[in-house]
């Protein structure tokens, strides 16, 4: 059985800021969470703003807590958003239905956890998740 060990989400989370700072993007945040939603690893970047890191918890978050990325959950509250917010307001409002929370799967398809990426664009947030997440031999889930 695969777990998401620390020495994973440490290697995500620098994975992931060493793309965006390849790529220019604004200062980050970036949270990884396993499939119970412990914090496994989590950081601002410098000159990041102060609830940035919340922004990048409640992508992760939603996408663990539905079993669905971000960006799915943001296509459900186009459609549904009725139901979308009544799922926040069931998660204490943690859940941030953007792109840039994308599932972290085994090569068997299990959730293992989500990274929550914020700070650019929602699409850049979502790619520096996936190369993370590929770099490090997982399967990324961005919906």
């Amino acid at each position: 059985m695969t777990t998401l060990t620390l020495a994973h989400a440490q290697k995500m989370l620098a994975d992931t800021l060493a793309h965006c700072r390849a790529n220019n993007f604004n200062p980050m945040a970036v949270v990884v969470l396993d499939a119970d939603g412990a914090i496994r690893a989590a950081a601002s970047e410098d000159n990041t703003t102060f609830m940035r890191w919340r922004v990048a918890y409640g992508k992760a978050f939603g996408a663990v807590a539905f079993g669905m990325p971000s960006r799915r959950t943001n296509n459900m509250a186009a459609e549904r958003p009725h139901f979308v917010a009544a799922l926040n307001g069931l998660a204490d409002g943690n859940v941030v239905p953007v792109p840039g929370g994308v599932i972290i799967r085994d090569n068997d398809k299990k959730i293992l956890g989500a990274i929550g990426v914020s700070g650019d664009t929602s699409d850049n947030d979502e790619a520096a998740a996936i190369v993370a997440i590929n770099a490090a031999g997982f399967v990324a889930d961005p919906g």
